[in-house]
């Protein structure tokens, strides 16, 4: 669908927490919207915008905000009032320039753009990109216009409501390596390994010693590790491959990950929004080790998803050990058909479209207001 016929622009205001896992896919709905000729602002706070160097936005506007700690009840009152403040910096601005549609992608620095939109009147959308609504989107999807989800699964959805599934906005290099056959296993197997942002200790600690021990030479002599690994168990893990005998490139950051796993025969990651994502959009297998501290268990549910089709398997973080995950290794990886099996799987789950699908649905909704 083509940007609408008005004369003035239309204004999407984008609010998104403090994380990649909420300001990507923010970032390629935004690309989308200005390809239809919107004005874009995005609000979040300092931690948020230091993700936003590329963000497609007209104006950024930095808020204040903080994640309540039920924890530390003496941090509440700091807390409700950073939030507070936060909330009138977005008042004053939409005063000044009123949104046509407040965007909320999650995490508490959406909160005080939402806030300010709620109190004015303006229309909300709320995105989630995990199987479970976040506390921030299921404090405002009942004032929601529209409660997009990432899959098709969105557990906590408060009673009596309905969600769009639109899947994840993608990054378009995420687009461009979309189409990619699957590497052909014949000689060379390559495992790509990541466990988001900052990495995963344990990771580090378990995947050497499971591929080191427990593959057989044959096996090992094939094999390439391209592994994200924390700064500070780099020579640790180089030394478990290097004693094995296995080719491994290890680093404490990947900025090409869409290009590292469509060259993967398979992905061993943690089950975050976005990397489930992007695993499906591109369309490769993945044994996947949810984060067992993610809220509300929602890593487990985003894994579940691509379980239930045959595209990935799970484990638990409490029963991950070096022999149950070198034992599954060794079955596996020489199982070219179940790989590609996989990989198909993946592929069939995979969303490219879900910006164009979510824009669509904001510009439906727009052009019947006006109708």
């Amino acid at each position: 669908m083509e940007g609408i016929g008005i004369m003035a622009k239309p204004l999407m205001i984008i609010a998104a927490g403090g994380t990649g896992g909420h300001m990507f896919p923010a970032s390629a709905f935004a690309t989308e919207m200005k390809s239809r000729g919107w004005d874009v602002g995005l609000i979040s706070d300092v931690r948020g915008l230091s993700y936003a160097d590329q963000f497609p936005a007209d104006w950024k506007l930095e808020v204040e905000a903080a994640s309540p700690n039920l924890r530390r009840p003496w941090t509440l009152l700091s807390i409700l009032l950073k939030l507070w403040a936060g909330q009138a910096m977005a008042l004053r601005r939409f005063k000044q320039q009123r949104p046509t549609f407040v965007a909320g992608f999650g995490g508490y620095p959406a909160y005080p753009a939402l806030g300010a939109a709620k109190r004015l009147g303006i229309p909300i959308i709320v995105h989630e990109q995990n199987a479970v609504l976040g506390r921030v989107n299921r404090v405002f999807s009942r004032a929601a216009s529209i409660v997009a989800s990432g899959f098709s699964r969105l557990d906590l959805l408060p009673a009596g409501l309905s969600h769009l599934t639109v899947g994840n906005p993608v990054r378009p290099s995420v687009v461009e390596v979309a189409g990619t056959a699957y590497p052909d296993p014949g000689e060379m197997l390559r495992v790509f390994i990541t466990g988001g942002s900052q990495g995963a200790r344990i990771l580090g600690d378990v995947i050497p010693e499971a591929i080191s021990i427990h593959l057989d030479a044959s096996l090992r002599s094939r094999l390439n590790v391209v592994q994200q690994v924390r700064p500070e168990q780099i020579e640790q893990v180089a030394a478990v491959y290097e004693r094995a005998g296995i080719r491994a490139d290890l680093r404490p950051f990947f900025d090409d990950m869409p290009e590292q796993i469509a060259r993967s025969h398979l992905v061993i990651a943690r089950s975050g929004a976005g990397t489930v994502s992007e695993i499906a959009a591109i369309g490769r297998p993945s044994l996947l080790i949810p984060l067992k501290i993610a809220m509300n268990n929602h890593q487990t549910a985003n894994a579940e998803g691509l379980r239930d089709l045959g595209a990935a398997e799970i484990f638990a973080e409490d029963g991950l050990t070096a022999d149950v995950l070198g034992t599954r290794l060794s079955r596996l990886l020489p199982d070219s058909t179940k790989l590609q099996d996989m990989a198909a799987a993946a592929g069939k789950a995979g969303r490219l479209n879900a910006a164009s699908v979510l824009a669509d649905a904001v510009e439906n909704m727009l052009n019947a207001v006006a109708d």
